[in-house]
């Protein structure tokens, strides 16, 4: 006699999340075949200043597809208008999230723009109180970002749909539910950035290769969350 499936069997099975793993965020950028992906990308970021829509939309399409049940890895390079368009609205909404901070940088900047503070005159002042003023503001920007951007990013990655990217208090709430989750994927994200910097001084080969990395590896953290709203079907 056969065996008769248990009920909760498939139901068990249906309900399993098809989501990727955060502790595979660091090695997915070297899986499938990546080598290609990678040169173009390198050579993207080493344009960013002129091709920064291409890059921030590939970003994008990485976090998609790294939100499939079975990635293989980074995805190809394909210059289309959806990838153009996915940069467009990630430029805008770093314009809007970076615009508060860039307006406060200016003022701050000429309160440390005092000789009898730094014992300096000239363009070395105004290099000091810039640079100052820009580490401080720097750290609520940062934090900022990895409030909102991981949630956003994986939410419009699935549904692309430009309002759930500026959908702000969406990702708030979704932070709100699932705190742990959201905790480790900024740890990986945090971890991603400051490796790929250090590759500057620890490898000596520039800091190009390292932002691409962590480009990568904040694609896949941020689809390992499950946002509120992300279903396509959804509003």
């Amino acid at each position: 006699r056969t065996p008769s499936r248990r009920p909760g069997r498939k139901r068990r099975s249906a309900g399993t999340s098809l989501k990727p793993r955060i502790s595979d965020s660091f090695t997915w950028p070297f899986h499938g075949h990546w080598q290609g992906k990678w040169a173009i990308g390198m050579v993207m970021v080493l344009l960013a200043p002129f091709a920064f829509i291409p890059l921030l939309g590939y970003a994008v399409h990485a976090t998609r597809s790294a939100a499939g049940a079975s990635s293989p890895g980074p995805p190809p390079w394909r210059l289309s208008a959806r990838l153009l368009a996915d940069g467009a609205l990630m430029s805008a909404v770093l314009v809007v999230t970076t615009a508060p901070f860039a307006i406060i940088l200016f003022p701050l900047a000429g309160a440390f723009h005092n000789p009898n503070l730094w014992r300096s005159t000239g363009t070395l002042l105004d290099v000091e109180a810039y640079v100052t003023a820009a580490f401080i503001v720097a750290l609520p920007w940062g934090a900022l970002l990895l409030l909102l951007m991981p949630h956003a990013t994986a939410r419009f990655a699935v549904t692309q749909k430009a309002r759930h990217l500026f959908d702000f208090g969406s990702s708030i709430r979704s932070v709100r539910r699932e705190f742990a989750a959201w905790n480790v994927a900024i740890a990986a994200i945090v971890t991603a950035w400051a490796v790929g910097l250090a590759c500057v001084a620890l490898l000596c080969i520039g800091a190009v290769p390292g932002v691409f990395y962590a480009i990568l590896v904040s694609a896949h953290a941020a689809a390992t969350l499950h946002p509120e709203g992300e279903n396509p079907s959804a509003g």
